[in-house]
């Protein structure tokens, strides 16, 4: 609830005419209570058990009515005018999602964060930030993007398989990017990030986190490689690395792949029901 105090007044700021939905994750603090008492024009749209960032934001999507989605976590906040550079690029109707530019809190420093640089090396999809002078990008977050509400849709969503969190942005980025679809970064949109105070951090431990990313980082790969030198790639390499993670005593890269060769076959099942939108290959991207 401490967030929600101090960034909810904030977002209503920053878009005073926008439908504002919160998904709320069967929290246990009493943010519901207190987002009916003091915000009565908010949406409140809450679930029956924790499932986990994806399913979450699916949820409120789900509710929205307008063409464009704002998303915004509970540890962001944006600065004044963020909203118009922002949603000005859906005057193009190939764009799927814009990004914004994260003044990211992180160790007593700030670290402007919001455009990814990602490449396929030796059969694994890389991925870091990219300098925020550009307006190209990799994934945008969605923790702080906008996106079109038609896309999404017909995407199917955020794939609730990365459920608790990670990685679920990249992948609809990339979904959205093979299906033919631009996604965008908007430096003139300025949010800021808490990054130290959300709820990732303050509920899961650091082992936790390195385990699930392992884990949807080869979740992402078998669900949407599909070129075939990359794919050889993968499995050449795959095993080295897992020899090597087991030699430095990395235990959690090994936790993470088998916790996802557990769900091949769900990760075969949305494969085949995402790749019919595909138009664009691998090496394109």
């Amino acid at each position: 609830m401490y967030l929600m105090e101090k960034h909810l007044q904030g977002v209503i700021d920053a878009a005073p005419d926008a439908e504002i939905i919160i998904a709320d994750d069967l929290s246990s603090d009493g943010s519901v209570d207190y987002i009916k008492k003091k915000f009565p024009r908010v949406i409140v749209v809450k679930g029956m058990k924790r499932e986990g960032f994806a399913a979450n934001v699916n949820r409120g999507v789900n509710k929205a009515t307008g063409d464009v989605v704002i998303l915004l976590n509970t540890d962001v906040e944006p600065e004044k005018g963020f909203l118009q550079p922002l949603v000005s690029h859906f005057d193009d109707p190939q764009v799927f999602a814009v990004g914004c530019l994260e003044k990211s809190w992180e160790n007593g420093k700030t670290i402007l964060r919001g455009r990814g640089l990602a490449h396929w090396y030796r059969g694994f999809y890389v991925h870091s930030r990219g300098e925020v002078d550009k307006t190209d990008t990799a994934w945008v977050s969605g923790g702080s993007g906008a996106f079109r509400r038609f896309m999404w849709n017909t995407l199917g969503g955020m794939d609730t398989l990365y459920n608790p969190f990670y990685w679920e942005d990249i992948d609809i980025s990339y979904r959205a990017r093979k299906a033919g679809w631009k996604i965008l970064f908007e430096p003139k949109s300025v949010v800021g990030h808490y990054h130290e105070e959300g709820k990732i951090k303050q509920e899961y431990t650091a082992t936790d986190v390195k385990r699930i990313s392992y884990r949807n980082q080869f979740i992402f790969i078998w669900k949407n490689l599909t070129d075939p030198s990359v794919w050889i790639a993968h499995i050449f390499w795959t095993p080295i690395r897992l020899v090597q993670a087991l030699l430095r005593k990395d235990f959690l890269m090994i936790q993470g792949y088998m916790l996802a060769v557990l769900r091949y076959p769900l990760v075969l099942s949305k494969r085949r029901i995402q790749s019919k939108l595909w138009k664009v290959s691998d090496r394109e991207l």
